[in-house]
């Protein structure tokens, strides 16, 4: 059963299956996509399979209003992406929004769309209290997306992992940006 987290104008999240390994692989196949994640390395198949997909079904499980969702456009089915919102792995108390799109989808506001209703939930179904987002210094894309949603700058940091072993600290150099409830429900004011 596909459970429908929810629904934009142009865009429908639901929960992941097992049958969506096929859909992830491609997206994790480009280069592009994947520059600012493994430096453009693909996910492989048997990740997916064996790691990703069942952490994600546990956070299911254990956290029914966060995960990760497909995001298909809502006139033809395709699969453009995923978003994210799920405990934050950095910072006590958050929750931490992410997204990934295939090149097909960039460019046309979808991302910003889906993310300020994943940004929505979060406060009023969820409970949130704080939003964030991250991504390397170089993604100027999924910075302008935090901006369009609200989020503002907190930090510059370093990611004290890597995909990668073995980067340069400098090529791991990240910004943080985030919201606050009270500071979301102003801003929609």
């Amino acid at each position: 059963m596909t459970t429908i987290l929810l629904e934009t104008a142009r865009l429908r999240l639901r929960r992941f299956t097992a049958d969506d390994v096929d859909r992830l692989v491609a997206l994790d196949s480009d280069p592009e996509v994947m520059r600012h994640i493994t430096y453009g390395a693909p996910t492989p198949r048997a990740t997916y399979e064996e790691v990703i997909l069942p952490r994600w079904f546990a956070i299911y499980a254990a956290t029914p209003l966060l995960g990760y969702w497909a995001a298909e456009d809502r006139s033809t089915g395709e699969f453009l992406g995923w978003f994210h919102l799920r405990p934050d792995r950095m910072d006590d108390g958050e929750q931490e929004l992410g997204y990934r799109f295939a090149r097909a989808a960039w460019g046309r506001g979808l991302a910003t769309e889906g993310a300020e209703a994943v940004i929505e939930h979060g406060f009023n179904r969820v409970g949130a209290d704080k939003i964030s987002a991250r991504t390397l210094v170089r993604n100027f894309a999924s910075q302008r997306v935090m901006q369009k949603c609200g989020l503002e700058f907190e930090k510059d940091f370093v990611y004290p992992e890597d995909v990668i072993a073995g980067r340069p600290e400098h090529e791991r150099a990240a910004v943080k940006y985030s919201i606050t409830r009270p500071r979301w429900r102003s801003r929609r004011a």
